[in-house]
């Protein structure tokens, strides 16, 4: 009898613990207003729309022959993560690289990276010319992978303040270089920041 009046507990206590769970429920980006002290996804897409923006109006970002169809090409390097929050810096150069992609004006490689290549299938099928299984027609040639005109860098910072007893302020700063691998010069450079201030007991990670 005690095992059943346990169980039956046991089962009650599940159930209403159930009952009082938040709904998952599907967040529309266009309407969401939520804000958190961390980085979200609205950060992120706010910095990159900024960037591309302002690269995309820059007159140095323009290729000289744009009117036949050229388009610069751009490398991603290294976005250093200087906050204490884990992310993925992929998911700011992503987002820019997406949206430059579109415009028409910028083509991005997946061939060449700082690390290595992004997808390293443009060096594996090279290896075909010694298969006897590949057509060697179609085989892809060396010599013929394009090198990039600008590499993207950059960082994102993070500075906690103390407001009152009762509120704190994080400072996020988003900070991205455009260097022309010709010369080594920066042909473009943004920062923008995102200044949230929220209750002391909020964490940002």
């Amino acid at each position: 009898m005690k095992k059943l009046v346990r169980f039956a507990a046991v089962t009650l206590a599940a159930v209403l613990a159930t009952g009082c769970a938040t709904k998952t429920t599907y967040v529309d980006p266009n309407a969401d207003d939520v804000v958190v002290m961390g980085l979200d996804y609205k950060d992120f897409s706010k910095a990159a729309d900024q960037a591309v923006v302002d690269i995309q109006t820059s007159p140095l970002m323009v290729h000289p022959q744009v009117g036949s169809g050229a388009r610069y090409i751009i490398a991603v390097s290294k976005i250093v993560n200087d906050t204490t929050q884990r992310i993925d810096t992929a998911q700011l150069s992503k987002k820019i690289r997406v949206d430059l992609l579109r415009s028409g004006r910028f083509i991005t490689t997946t061939a060449i990276g700082l690390n290595g290549a992004e997808d390293e299938m443009t060096a594996q099928v090279r290896k075909l010319k010694k298969s006897k299984l590949a057509n060697q027609k179609t085989v892809k040639k060396n010599g013929t992978v394009v090198a990039p005109d600008f590499s993207l860098s950059g960082k994102i910072i993070q500075r906690n303040h103390k407001v009152d007893s009762s509120t704190q302020q994080m400072d996020y700063y988003f900070q991205l270089t455009l260097t022309n691998l010709d010369n080594g010069l920066a042909y473009y450079e943004g920062e923008y920041p995102i200044i949230k201030r929220g209750s002391n007991k909020s964490v940002s990670w």
